[in-house]
């Protein structure tokens, strides 16, 4: 079954790509039933793969090709658990776009370039050597260009699309320079082979795999959407509903996918993966800032997958692989949850917000509910064997999400505390925790051997970066509150300005991309 399971996997890219060549004649109702009939099969044979691999272990096809370059198929728990989550959201998405575009002239061409966009991300996951994984992620990003300018004559669509042309333009030089070093290096693309060359390389500190490590850092940077060039995500609003849920929740999560793909190299080159963690963490408090001020509930989406994306490439800078796997997961159902019911948000918003009896709770209360949560997150952690020097991205990211229940635990100290209402609080935060490092265990444990183990601990800095995030985000909390209470000062007006309009870096890009590509531009192809 070992051999046949990069056959079956292979299976669902290849019907969504056949039933996305099927003749025109056929009318529109009948092809969205075709599409939805694809969709479902896709998730079947990625499931079917899914449980082959975790009965039978990973799978690999030959080598179509020669001197380590060419087209082959690797099957692992890491590509099978993404192939599965892109199965489902695809089928979610293209079930969801039946209605949503039902009478649009478009929909049929709308739904060949989905499930054109649906078999590249598969492909793209089941890769197994580098040429085929390039090859899929630049069709990646062709068919995800057509659906961005579905609808064509508007402004805004033209100027996302032209943004994301030459981002990901720049990200597919850096891959294709990244893969010239490293075949010079190994002399071989194929990704199991370049997996185990590195784990038993001593070439840490080459040059040459140093820059392509940089060079692989930047092509997730890119396709992740991270500071600087983060605005083409900000401006795909103008594309219908189920494009966003299927780039926020699927496509974006291709610059995670490369580098825990290729983290055992990543792992040679120790400045790479500081890199990683620096940009992910500014871009992770960027967005979450910014993400404070947004009226557009698709716009807060957008900078909330941002900084999501900047969390998750933090984990893998700090060498939590198998956490930034699971953040992929959990976001990615979230998120395209979030878009697909964005109508409604803003009604489940207002429900699941109480008040604390005296109105915003006083910093005082906050500072000690912070304190509380890193401390709780450190103890948990402490008595299962993880510890801040041992996985530091854990630690972090531990306290971080408990922070999600800082006003909870502030309000339960408020002026009139209940010793019903404050246990309440301390069992949901232990609960939490508690679920937390449960499930990164059984992630860790679900991707052995697919993904490299964590980062080797060499120094003080990946403690560093994890306690000044932590640090980071924490005075986001409070600056949340202060702002709030204090939104008639000329400071916080000040700041709400500035935060509002993403502090301009998205204005200097688009300026710089109109000088680039002038608006008045006609002659506009659909094909990068």
């Amino acid at each position: 079954m070992i051999k046949l399971l990069p056959c079956l996997a292979a299976l669902a890219p290849l019907t969504l790509c056949a039933v996305s060549l099927l003749p025109s004649r056929d009318s529109t109702p009948g092809f969205v039933r075709a599409a939805i009939v694809a969709a479902a099969a896709a998730l079947g044979f990625a499931v079917a793969a899914g449980l082959a691999c975790a009965l039978d272990g990973a799978g690999r096809s030959a080598l179509l090709g020669g001197y380590g370059l060419g087209l082959s198929l690797h099957v692992d728990a890491l590509a099978a658990t993404l192939c599965v989550l892109v199965g489902f959201i695809g089928l979610v998405v293209v079930k969801y776009s039946r209605n949503y575009l039902g009478g649009d002239p478009g929909q049929v061409r709308f739904m060949r370039s989905l499930l054109l966009t649906l078999a590249s991300v598969l492909t793209l996951l089941i890769s197994g050597n580098l040429v085929l994984l390039l090859m899929a992620w630049v069709a990646t990003s062709v068919s995800l260009g057509r659906l961005l300018l579905f609808y064509d004559t508007r402004p805004a669509a033209i100027r996302a699309y032209r943004k994301k042309f030459v981002v990901s333009r720049l990200g597919d030089g850096c891959l294709a320079l990244a893969a010239v070093l490293l075949y010079l290096h190994f002399g071989t693309l194929e990704i199991a082979d370049l997996a185990a060359g590195a784990r038993s390389s001593a070439a840490t500190g080459s040059p040459a795999i140093t820059a392509a490590a940089l060079l692989i850092v930047a092509t997730a940077m890119l396709k992740s959407a991270q500071l600087p060039l983060h605005g083409w995500l900000i401006e795909v609003m103008e594309t219908p509903t189920p494009v966003s849920a299927l780039l926020h929740a699927g496509i974006i999560n291709a610059g995670g996918f490369l580098v825990l793909r290729l983290g055992d190299v990543l792992l040679l080159a120790t400045p790479a993966l500081d890199v990683l963690a620096v940009v992910g963490g500014a871009t992770a408090l960027f967005g979450s800032l910014v993400m404070l001020t947004q009226t557009s509930v698709k716009v807060q989406l957008a900078y909330s997958t941002v900084a999501q994306m900047g969390f998750m490439l933090l984990q893998c800078g700090l060498g939590a692989f198998s956490a930034a796997l699971l953040h992929i997961v959990a976001h990615s159902l979230y998120k395209a949850h979030a878009f697909l019911s964005s109508g409604s948000i803003i009604d489940l918003a207002r429900a699941s917000w109480t008040p604390s009896p005296g109105g915003q709770p006083h910093p005082a209360r906050l500072i000690l509910a912070l304190a509380a949560v890193v401390g709780l997150t450190l103890l948990m952690g402490w008595a299962l064997g993880v510890t801040l020097r041992s996985n530091p991205a854990q630690i972090a990211l531990g306290s971080v999400l408990l922070m999600g229940l800082v006003h909870l635990m502030a309000n339960a100290l408020d002026e009139r505390p209940n010793v019903f209402v404050v246990v309440r609080g301390a069992a949901t935060a232990i609960a939490l925790a508690a679920v937390y490092f449960a499930l990164q265990a059984a992630t860790a444990w679900l991707v052995a051997g697919s993904v490299p183990t964590g980062r080797p601990v060499d120094g003080v800095a990946p403690m560093l970066i994890a306690i000044l995030a932590v640090i980071s985000f924490a005075a986001v909390t409070l600056f949340q509150n202060q702002m709030m209470r204090r939104a008639d000062a000329r400071f916080w007006i000040a700041a709400y300005v500035h935060l509002r309009n993403g502090l301009y870096l998205n204005t200097l890009a688009n300026r710089l991309v109109l000088a680039m590509w002038p608006q008045a531009s006609t002659q506009l192809s659909t094909k990068p």
